[in-house]
């Protein structure tokens, strides 16, 4: 097959951590990001390549930079590349690169470089110790054009109602999925802490891991002095963890620019298909909490234009920021999760081992699925999520290169199969239980439960309960579907 001088190739990548002990020293996070793409360029043999980059793009973060495409352009002598940056996403790294496929092989450019990175742990190192850190946010650019904006991810009503972060949020999945198995507190306990074990098992062997001793599955559930229960029925060991100085770098360009800068062939790996989908961005006006019509939809399509199947796929990396995640997407795939596999769930530990900056998780994975291919040849499939599982993001990538060209859409969802739910915030009176999670304090004790609950008329509605007694049984017995009472002000009785 002559191959389209205009297909994309990704020819280069990097990860660069750091564990830098006085955080007065430690390097910023555009340094860590020029060093990553500085590195990814020596990675693919071919240093001279930066000075051609057409499109430098970043994956945002929790900094205050306002280019900082710009700036690490800059830095690697690419003074003519124009610059792009994504929103706060865990999708956002996959959507990225997607875009930079679709623009190299549309022919509207020949070389892209896409970074992310957080300076996480030593600014946090910092706080504690009372000190300064090193800032090199160029105020006087002006700001990037943004890619993907500001990501919607619950409704003013249900951030009153606790519905304010991810840490509370995705343990209440995790209780919805147990109820629709039909296990028992114990039963789920063992089972994802089986699952957690597995991507443990992973992290311990990946270099750039935050987390690299080895966790049982009853070590990883069992509440600990090193390791508290955060959220029920989620410990420290099944919670997201950006507490990293790290960065990632991918180098794409098209088999032109790969073959006149000399890259060997045994270093292209190639972007097949690009997928996405957004469910709702509430997760009050979802029909389930436990499903993700827009992740099957967009699953389901990534496969379909690539012309395979989930079988057929080598190496797999499913977003991990807690175990809900991966179970939601496995779910969706067909994906079995019970049964026996030599086929890990991750190229990297998932994010509470191997951690990763905030947003850029599937930027780590992605430069780590490019070293699994080069490795052992044949198709790696990476998955995103964004929000409260809102947004979802795939791709499929290969080492042979796609036989109709590379392929990116949006997949359209069947809301008419499960319809939204209609929010009824002033609602007061009986309900179903059907998620909730109980946040612990740092001592071991839990402090309060977050609550979702159905109403006869199909509404989902919110509450929570402080109630000591009703906090101690809903950790160890199954309070989903329930019936409660719901107050104006949002209390709960059971």
């Amino acid at each position: 097959m002559t191959l389209d001088p205009s297909t994309p190739v990704i020819i280069g990548v990097a990860q660069v951590t750091d564990r830098v002990g006085d955080p007065e020293v430690a390097r910023t996070p555009v340094e860590l990001m020029t060093d990553a793409l500085r590195s990814a360029a020596i990675d693919a043999g071919a240093p001279a390549a930066l000075a051609g980059l057409d499109l430098v793009a970043a994956v945002g973060g929790m900094w205050r930079y306002r280019d900082p495409g710009r700036q690490v352009a800059t830095a690697v002598g690419a003074d003519a590349a124009a610059t792009l940056l994504t929103g706060l996403s865990g999708t956002s790294p996959q959507r990225l690169l997607d875009r930079l496929a679709s623009s190299i092989a549309a022919g509207h450019l020949e070389a892209a470089a896409m970074v992310g990175g957080e300076a996480f742990r030593s600014r946090r190192r910092a706080r504690r110790l009372g000190v300064e850190v090193r800032r090199d946010a160029d105020a006087d650019l002006d700001p990037a054009e943004r890619y993907e904006g500001a990501l919607d991810m619950a409704t003013e009503h249900e951030m009153g109602r606790g519905v304010v972060e991810p840490g509370v949020v995705y343990p209440l999945f995790e209780t919805a999925i147990r109820h629709s198995r039909g296990e028992s507190v114990a039963e789920h306990r063992n089972r994802i802490g089986a699952l957690w074990a597995g991507f443990n098992t992973v992290a311990v062997e990946n270099p750039h891991a935050a987390v690299r001793t080895p966790m049982t599955a009853t070590e990883i559930t069992t509440p600990s002095r090193d390791n508290r229960m955060v959220a029920a029925p989620y410990t420290k060991a099944m919670m997201a963890n950006n507490n990293v100085d790290q960065a990632s770098a991918v180098l794409i360009v098209s088999a032109a620019r790969a073959a006149a800068l000399g890259v060997p062939r045994d270093r292209w790996v190639f972007p097949l298909v690009g997928t996405k989908a957004d469910d709702e961005a509430s997760p009050g006006a979802r029909h389930d909490l436990h499903r993700s019509p827009a992740a099957r939809a967009a699953g389901s399509l990534a496969f379909e234009l690539a012309g395979t199947d989930l079988d057929e796929v080598d190496h797999l990396d499913i977003y991990a920021c807690f175990p809900a995640s991966v179970q939601v997407c496995a779910l969706e795939l067909g994906l079995d999760l019970d049964g026996p596999s030599d086929r890990p769930l991750t190229v990297t530990g998932g994010l509470t081992f191997a951690g990763a900056p905030h947003s850029n998780s599937v930027g780590q994975s992605l430069a780590a699925m490019v070293g699994r291919l080069r490795e052992k040849p044949g198709t790696g499939l990476v998955y995103g999520n964004g929000g409260y599982l809102g947004k979802h993001a795939f791709g499929l990538y290969g080492t042979e290169p796609p036989a109709a060209g590379y392929r990116t859409a949006t997949a359209e969802v069947d809301l008419a199969a499960t319809p939204s739910r209609t929010p009824d915030p002033d609602f007061a009176g009986r309900a179903t239980i059907d998620g909730y999670s109980v946040s612990h304090d740092r001592e071991g004790s839990p402090t309060r439960a977050l609550v979702s609950m159905l109403t006869t008329s199909g509404s989902r509605v919110w509450g929570g309960t402080t109630d000591p007694a009703t906090l101690d049984a809903m950790v160890v017995e199954e309070f989903v579907g329930r019936e409660v009472e719901l107050d104006p002000d949002g209390l709960v009785s059971v």
